[in-house]
């Protein structure tokens, strides 16, 4: 059997901030739809599923997030996840300027949660917390040419 990732979807409380935070980053807006209906209470499993989509791609053309924001349900609030807890935990992203990322995550209120570190003179990385509370990893690779 064949497999590939689709994507990874996260809901958000304002889809429009969290696209914004997303483009900003460098990612672009595949589609946007609103989807409800049978198809989608099955699919889901969330009688009267109604809900804003929006799928971004990364730049190289592999790495999608399909963004959600619940018309219906009413979305629950919950408390983010931390870096610990088991579960969905964040999404991360290779960048080749750190501190040029970190600069346009900060326009959006966004900012490391400790610091930057350096893992083994490879990577310099940090975690911070995006749109809704996401958890958002950036990593800048210290090896290439």
């Amino acid at each position: 059997m064949a497999i590939t990732l689709e994507n990874v979807g996260i809901a958000v409380r304002d889809i429009e901030a969290a696209i914004s935070f997303f483009t900003d980053l460098g990612l672009t807006v595949l589609g946007r739809d609103t989807v409800s209906g049978d198809w989608a209470d099955t699919a889901v499993g969330l009688d009267g599923n109604h809900a804003k989509i929006a799928m971004l791609g990364t730049p190289d053309g592999h790495g999608r997030l399909e963004l959600f924001e619940y018309i219906h349900p009413e979305a629950i609030e919950t408390q983010p996840t931390r870096p610990h807890e088991i579960g969905m935990h964040r999404v991360a992203f290779s960048v080749d300027d750190l501190d040029e990322a970190l600069a346009v995550a900060a326009r959006h209120g966004c900012h490391p949660l400790r610091g930057v570190a350096t893992y083994e003179d490879v990577y310099k990385l940090t975690y911070l917390r995006g749109p809704s509370g996401i958890l958002v990893m950036l990593a800048q690779e210290l090896t290439k040419n």
